[in-house]
């Protein structure tokens, strides 16, 4: 036999040549039964196998393999985002632009879908942010940095009024999401090429816990407090939870952080941003367990 996909040759009785059809083999399944196959899998595998052959390669593009894969909402999400988006790309080609980090309102906001389930996560810069005292260096600059994805972070030195309000609206999928703030204690750099942290202007957060609140359009409200911990690490605090029952329209969100004790000053805080996922991803991605 000369290998999958050929026929092989074999001798009768009479010392004749007669062809011995070969097995059947993956390139010779149709393309439409490739695609029902593929409309299973989640999209990472449905790209692995799309190197297989050129049948699998064409199915991976059906519109509806990957229709089942978008947010119902889909549609208003390309329309909140962009300007001027192709209408030529297909499917497969509006589930890979959503899952790129696409920037919107003024740079400040990043929106994404996660490549493995397609839930829609939501990002806002520390510079999206409302901050008490944001304007006067004697409290707080803006620090350039690798760290976050905006590439700066405010950086507090000492306040005794810790205020950070913030909002968005968005059409978010229907789901139940998470609110998370991004915060370090300390001031993280790099020196001859490795990470050092100065925790010099750390200090008051131990004293009182920091409160988070949340509310939404539709009345949902949700309070919470910690106390800040973890010193040159960034973590993620959980502010709150909230539903989204209708993903064709917008829904307002508006949330803030607040240690507002005057009798004592806190500082020695880094802010990247204000992170809005899945609640389910809190069970799976081990860096949202804090």
């Amino acid at each position: 036999m000369m290998g999958i996909g050929f026929s092989s040759f074999d001798a009768d009785r009479n010392g004749s040549q007669m062809i011995v059809p070969s097995k059947p083999a993956l390139g010779d399944l149709p393309e439409s039964c490739v695609a029902l196959i593929l409309e299973y899998m989640d999209p990472p595998q449905i790209c692995k196998l799309s190197k297989l052959n050129r049948t699998f390669r064409s199915a991976s593009w059906a519109d509806f393999v990957w229709e089942s894969k978008l947010p119902p909402n889909y549609d208003a999400l390309v329309r909140r985002i962009f300007e001027g988006f192709p209408g030529n790309l297909g499917k497969r080609g509006i589930y890979a632009r959503l899952c790129r980090p696409n920037t919107f309102d003024e740079g400040n906001k990043k929106v994404w879908l996660d490549r493995s389930t397609g839930k829609l996560c939501l990002s806002i810069s520390s510079k999206g942010l409302s901050i008490t005292g944001i304007d006067d260096r004697r409290y707080w600059n803006y620090i350039p940095t690798e760290e976050s994805r905006f590439n700066t972070i405010a950086y507090l030195q000492q306040i005794w009024w810790f205020e950070v309000d913030g909002e968005v609206e968005f059409p978010f999928p229907a789901g139940t999401y998470s609110l998370f703030f991004r915060l370090h204690l300390g001031k993280a750099s790099k020196r001859f090429g490795r990470r050092v942290c100065n925790t010099e202007h750390v200090h008051g957060w131990d004293i009182k816990p920091a409160r988070f609140q949340l509310w939404t359009s539709d009345g949902q409200y949700v309070a919470s407090q910690c106390f800040l911990k973890e010193p040159g690490n960034w973590v993620f605090y959980h502010a709150g939870d909230f539903v989204v029952q209708n993903g064709n329209e917008s829904t307002k969100i508006k949330f803030s952080m607040t240690q507002i004790d005057c009798t004592h000053t806190k500082g020695g805080l880094s802010l990247d941003s204000v992170l809005i996922y899945p609640s389910e991803f809190r069970k799976v991605k081990p860096f949202l367990r804090s």
